[in-house]
């Protein structure tokens, strides 16, 4: 079989399939064992894993580990094999003290690793089985459903009211839909291919069935991942030991030269004068500081290790000591990343039951695509719904921004709809007054009253969604769009993020320290401006990512310095701050868990992140 295009979302099935020398029936397990020598495991992390003795000589990259083997090797020169060798067994001491505690970290790391549900279903042989992700092969027919993860670059055989949630890849804040069909025209980016589905993301609703196209580094976020091979910028602390052990050559060069030259003005013998100045070279140069930073940063490294902290790389704990600057993401690090509703208000702006249960029947009987704004109305379990039963439904789409469910109560029937407050708005004639279902036109001097009130929630940092119904006659069978019309505004339900207990106080602590903290968020800025009163956090300044956009780095650096509120950015803009505080002389931390926050942890001095974070992060 031959490997399919990186572009594979723009073939014809036909053809697609014949290159995989695949039926929609899936592989026979012999065949895929074959395929699985021929293209390896179906992971990231073999591609571009270094060598042990590679890793072990990129050690003695260290300027002062130069410094010393230069010194040790004129030693030789000169006849002092026993200080030639004394340097030598101190460096390679240093060095090898270095790169295990580097290994055992990584070893560690990919424990952590192994902690993430790694199955799909697929098809071989004819019959669906579960197996390992790695395991998966180009030309596997793997099927899908809601809260699976993506397990390789696929492209859809079928697809039942599927969207796919591929932010960590796109930036895309919304889910998208996708198609098992062949794209209209073709498309030059994976945002476009509809008809296709990356390892990484995520199912939120929906089933599916799928072809494995490509795997592993061959993959999309594979890619991202090899990018990260590429070396990171220099750190604080590499800077800094850059910068000593260059002092210390010209130094030692200086001296000994000065040495030198006064020993042949006062006419010396010209070899004494030589070796007496090699000498002093020899004793200017810290033969034991390698060691006693290698030594002390993994002291610390071990004690942080009882804390549950794994130090990857041991300048980050240097780093980490002395940063100045933390860029932190909100959602999941000064958030419990966890949405609750909030408030249920009617037009008037008063707290609403029929609000909440015209919500909860419709978050309760919805069958497509559910939000985290559905599950946190479900938290609502006091709402029974059991006296009413699903006639029809209006799925969500992000055209309209809205879903619809038809229901009914034996005397009653409803067609209760929950959506952008803008559009569900615009399709209200009337609003309800109080909780008896009464109404009034929805006048000019009422639409500007409840729009006021939608304002003052999104201040407050509330999304918010708007909610309304139609009574229709008890015969009504079907829900369609065309219904979604003269509805009666019945006010909103807001939803709030709320920020961690523990935040507060680490943000107190950061400050107290000297660290200046920046949040960088692709969340909206009358949110984050509420999560950071919340958490007692003074807002400095505010830069959005539009305006990022438009500047360019001299203006950036000087922006970026005053604001301490970032939003709307997208994951190439946190790169770019990042990079643009660095220039300034700053030791700059980053802390994300996400695929997009990766190439932000690659370039700051110091990369934070946890446990459940993506394996790319």
């Amino acid at each position: 079989m031959d490997r399919p295009d990186a572009l594979f979302w723009n073939l014809p099935s036909e053809s697609l399939q014949s290159q995989l020398e695949a039926t929609q029936a899936g592989l026979s397990q012999q065949e895929a064992h074959a395929r699985s020598a021929r293209f390896g495991p179906n992971t990231l992390r073999d591609q571009g894993e270094r060598p042990l003795l590679i890793q072990y000589l990129s050690h003695f990259k260290n300027p002062l580990v130069l410094v010393l083997l230069a010194a040790s090797a004129v030693s030789a020169l000169t006849g002092e094999i026993t200080g030639f060798v004394i340097i030598w067994a101190i460096v390679l001491m240093s060095v090898t003290l270095d790169f295990f505690q580097e290994y055992r970290a990584g070893r560690a790391a990919d424990q952590l690793k192994k902690t993430v549900a790694v199955r799909a279903t697929v098809l071989r042989d004819g019959h669906s089985q579960d197996i390992p992700i790695a395991d998966l092969v180009p030309g596997d027919v793997v099927l899908l459903a809601a809260g699976d993860l993506i397990p390789a670059d696929s492209r859809l055989l079928e697809a039942k009211d599927f969207f796919i949630n591929q932010s960590l890849l796109t930036g895309e804040s919304y889910p998208v839909e996708k198609h098992a069909r062949e794209l209209p025209a073709p498309a030059a980016d994976l945002s476009q291919a509809e008809n296709a589905v990356f390892m990484g993301t995520s199912v939120i609703s929906g089933m599916a069935k799928a072809m494995v196209c490509r795997t592993g580094a061959d993959t999309a976020v594979g890619n991202i991942a090899e990018s990260l091979m590429v070396k990171p910028p220099p750190t604080a602390f590499e800077l800094g030991t850059q910068s000593f052990g260059m002092l210390i050559m010209r130094l030692t060069f200086l001296l000994v030269l000065f040495v030198f030259l006064i020993n042949a003005f006062f006419h010396r013998p010209f070899l004494e004068s030589f070796l007496f100045a090699i000498a002093l070279a020899v004793g200017l140069t810290p033969e034991l500081l390698p060691m006693v930073i290698t030594v002390t940063l993994s002291r610390g490294a071990l004690r942080m290790a009882k804390k549950q902290v794994i130090v990857k790389r041991l300048a980050a704990i240097h780093n980490l000591g002395s940063m100045d600057v933390l860029c932190t993401d909100k959602t999941g690090t000064l958030t419990e990343g966890h949405i609750q509703l909030e408030r249920h208000l009617d037009a008037q702006g008063n707290d609403s039951a029929q609000v909440l249960q015209l919500a909860y029947l419709n978050s309760y009987f919805e069958t497509g695509l559910k939000s985290p704004l559905d599950d946190a109305i479900l938290e609502h379990k006091e709402i029974d719904a059991s006296s009413w039963r699903k006639i029809d439904e209006v799925p969500f789409d992000f055209e309209r921004r809205r879903v619809s469910v038809l229901v009914d109560q034996g005397e009653k029937r409803l067609l209760v709809v929950k959506g952008s407050p803008e559009d569900i708005l615009k399709l209200s004639t009337q609003y309800a007054v109080g909780e008896a279902q009464g109404a009034q036109p929805l006048d000019e001097k009422a639409l500007a009253s409840i729009q006021a009130l939608h304002d003052s929630l999104e201040r407050e940092g509330f999304k918010v969604l708007g909610i309304a119904w139609r009574p229709v006659a008890l015969d009504h069978p079907h829900a369609v769009v065309d219904d979604e019309t003269e509805l009666i505004f019945a006010g909103f339900a807001a939803f709030l993020d709320p920020p961690k207990a523990s935040a507060a106080h680490a943000l107190k602590a950061l400050a107290a320290d000297g660290v200046i903290v920046k949040i960088v968020t692709g969340d909206s800025e009358l949110v984050t401006r509420y999560v950071c009163d919340q958490l007692g956090m003074p807002v400095a300044g505010v830069l959005t990512g539009s305006e990022i956009q438009q500047m360019d780095d001299p203006t950036l650096a000087v922006r970026v310095r005053e604001a301490n509120l970032l939003c709307r950015v997208t994951p190439a803009q946190k790169n770019r701050v990042i990079l643009s505080l660095k220039a300034q002389g700053h030791t700059v931390g980053y802390l994300g868990d996400g695929i997009n926050d990766a190439p932000s942890l690659h370039s700051a001095d110091v990369g934070l992140s946890v446990d459940s974070a993506a394996d790319v992060a």
